[in-house]
């Protein structure tokens, strides 16, 4: 904290810097305001760098915003949109103006003309911040792009030619692997990236690094071994015949579920290698059945499975598990069983934002992950400042022995709240768990809201009334992000937004989040987390025993306890390295990758950008002339011998010309020199059969054979 302190004052400096030019700014008209984005591109053609204009340019945007947003960025917001610029995190609490906060860098990188990209969480968010902040964009004459899943090429690539192009973070990442699979240059949406500025970043560089953007193709429907994997898995008993490893999530075979297995499938052991296959279908049935749950990890919709974000709680369509989990959750459901699908290109999000020369990030909460942050992204996390003190009362968390004696309490102390006036907020981890809450309200005659992967069409517009006098919202721990809850002064009054936690989440941050739902900018609020012995946490961090015990010491009571509550902190801890863990295998899988899809990508593009192929013909032929050589060699007592009329006979009248090739001509020479020799008749040999195809039918094919052959192979 040391560090940021000194940072923040450095930034405060240069914060002050644009605050002292507000009475030269207020004088100009509108039409000079506007004109000062030519005056700074002029200034950076002549030599000036973007950090020379950073001043008056922020000055610029504070005075367009007031003009055409009726808002003046406070002096914290300036920080932070410094902090933004030199490719930071800014830890921005709750209320304090992000979406202002972005404008200012936004506006500078996009002087340069090469772009700027802000990414948000969805679609939603993407739209809003877009049309409010584009009127400030547009005063000064820079162009806004909106970037969505429904959009055509045309209208894709329109938005990302803008000066600032607003999108979602698997959108943005999906058109970089489809950008790299087209046949023609003018089919590519995106242009170089340049400079990110990521809303939400902890959830989009960190939750959702979990999972690699996929792009897929079909292949074989083996719906009927799936179907018999799972019908086996439902024969199987928890206690009996399954292990499980709660830490890690982990589901395995005893050896009693190993000899069912072999008598339910006629084998001799399912260890053998013929039946590793099997093996790999039991074990995703087993995962499916044992580990996850329908309105947790997924939930069905339209007789699909829908996957949901699990820090979010919001649904993720159009993504799902690889190698075949996905099938295995098809089984147990009883849906159609898609076909099985091939990786065509993936990446990660780790690999795809280092790709930009620059990224930022903006979050409420971010400081506890900055160790990955500075490894992976090479990015700090600083702490803004507050424009206010918070005033917001974060009281002990209550704990009890059973959760019915959690929510029983909850619910009590809801209607208390309630009946005083005061709003309420109930962060839930899941959807099952916000289903279980609401079945206890309506029990209660408890009038609310809710928001979950079943029901998130609503959200904003829900979060937004989540401050009105005696409103009830249940919510999953993340769902609302990006939407302010704004209080009256009469709710302000009776103490503001009541936010009840009903379980501990698996990062300290997403309980920090949702703590910070309340008190933004200054305004009073209160926040409680009602924990019990049988929340999943507790469940995968503590033994039966004293889960047992619990029950008899506390029966329906609770307590505060701070070791407890330091047990917890610890768990969470754990759980945070764990899933760094995990991120950073899925990272170290993608390195593997890296190198090879950015030389593949750079060879599609240098052919895509190619008027003429042939260059790349001979090359590929001389490869091929290459390979042919060590097909057609053999040994020949103890020495490495070409069989030369074995390699003429395999060739001629399909590669090469007959009679172009004789044994002679591979006498005395070197392998380079024989590969040279065959790919020159390889070389006329193609030319004389394209010639009498028009030369634009001839590149159109040459080339998406080649880029066909990058692909597959």
């Amino acid at each position: 904290m040391a560090r940021d302190k000194k940072i923040i004052k450095s930034y405060g400096v240069v914060a002050d810097q644009v605050m002292a030019m507000d009475e030269y700014m207020t004088a100009l008209s509108d039409e000079e305001l506007a004109g000062k984005t030519k005056e700074f591109k002029d200034r950076l053609a002549q030599g000036d760098t973007l950090d020379d204009l950073l001043v008056e340019a922020y000055a610029v945007v504070r005075e367009a915003a007031f003009r055409k947003l009726g808002l003046k960025a406070y002096r914290v917001q300036l920080i932070g949109g410094i902090i933004l610029h030199y490719g930071d995190v800014a830890e921005m609490r709750t209320g304090e103006g992000k979406t202002l906060t972005g404008l200012f860098p936004a506006y500078l990188n996009a002087l340069s003309g090469l772009g700027v990209n802000i990414v948000t969480v969805n679609e939603y968010l993407s739209q809003r911040d877009s049309e409010i902040n584009g009127m400030v964009y547009n005063f000064l004459g820079m162009t806004v792009g909106l970037n969505g899943r429904s959009l055509t090429k045309d209208k894709k690539r329109e938005a990302y030619a803008c000066d600032v192009t607003y999108t979602t973070n698997a959108e943005l990442g999906f058109d970089y692997l489809r950008d790299n699979m087209v046949f023609d240059l003018a089919q590519k949406v995106q242009r170089g990236l340049n400079y990110a500025i990521i809303d939400e970043a902890d959830s989009v560089l960190i939750d959702e690094a979990r999972t690699p953007l996929i792009i897929s193709g079909g292949r074989q429907n083996r719906a009927n071994l799936y179907q018999a994997a799972d019908a086996y898995a439902k024969t199987l008993s928890s206690e009996h015949d399954v292990d499980f490893d709660l830490e890690s999530k982990q589901v395995y075979l005893t050896d009693s579920g190993v000899a069912k297995a072999q008598s339910y499938f006629s084998i001799k052991s399912l260890f053998d290698v013929n039946n590793t296959e099997l093996f790999h279908l039991i074990m995703n049935a087993l995962k499916a059945n044992f580990v996850f749950k329908n309105g947790v990890e997924y939930t069905v919709r339209d007789n699909e499975i829908i996957l949901i974000d699990q820090f979010t709680g919001r649904v993720m369509p159009g993504r799902a598990y690889s190698d075949g989990l996905q099938q295995a959750l098809q089984a147990k459901e009883g849906v159609r069983i898609e076909e099985e699908t091939q990786t065509v290109a993936t990446i990660t999000y780790q690999n795809f934002y280092r790709l930009y020369n620059k990224i930022c990030g903006m979050t409420g909460t971010a400081k506890t992950e900055e160790e990955e942050f500075i490894k992976i992204y090479n990015t700090r996390v600083v702490v803004c400042p507050t424009n206010l003190p918070v005033i917001r009362d974060d009281q002990p968390d209550y704990t009890f022995a059973t959760k019915h004696a959690a929510l029983k309490k909850m619910v009590e102390d809801i209607r208390t709240i309630n009946e005083v006036g005061r709003p309420i907020l109930i962060g839930t981890t899941s959807v099952e768990s916000s289903e279980q809450v609401a079945r206890y309200l309506e029990k209660a005659n408890l009038k609310f809201e809710m928001i979950n992967a079943k029901n998130h069409a609503r959200e904003a517009d829900i979060i937004e009334k989540a401050g009105q006098l005696k409103s009830i919202t249940l919510a999953t721990n993340m769902a609302g992000r990006g939407t302010d809850i704004k209080l009256s002064k009469e709710v302000k009054e009776l103490g503001g937004l009541f936010v009840f936690g009903v379980e501990r989440n698996e990062a300290r941050r997403i309980d920090n989040q949702l703590r910070g739902r309340a008190g933004r900018q200054g305004d009073p609020g209160t926040s409680r987390f009602y924990i019990s012995m049988e929340d999943d946490l507790m469940v995968r961090f503590t033994v039966q025993k004293l889960r047992d015990r619990f029950v008899k010491i506390l029966g329906e009571d609770f307590m505060q306890s701070k070791m407890f509550h330091r047990a917890i902190t610890g768990a969470q801890k754990k759980l945070e390295g764990l899933n760094f863990d995990q991120r950073k295998n899925v990272l170290d899988y993608d390195n593997v990758l890296a190198q090879q899809r950015e030389a593949i990508y750079a060879q599609r593009d240098n052919i895509l950008e190619q008027k003429d192929l042939k260059v790349v013909i001979e090359r590929f032929e001389y490869t091929t002339a290459f390979e042919l050589l060590i097909e057609h060699s053999e040994v020949v007592r103890g020495e490495k011998t070409l069989n030369v009329k074995s390699l003429i006979s395999s060739i001629e009248g399909k590669l090469v010309p007959d009679g172009s090739l004789t044994e002679s001509m591979f006498t005395g020479k070197e392998n380079r020199q024989i590969a040279k020799g065959i790919q020159e008749q390889m070389f006329k040999f193609y030319l004389a059969r394209i010639d009498n195809v028009p030369e634009d039918v001839i590149y159109g094919m040459e080339k998406r054979t080649i880029l066909q052959s990058l692909d597959r192979y």
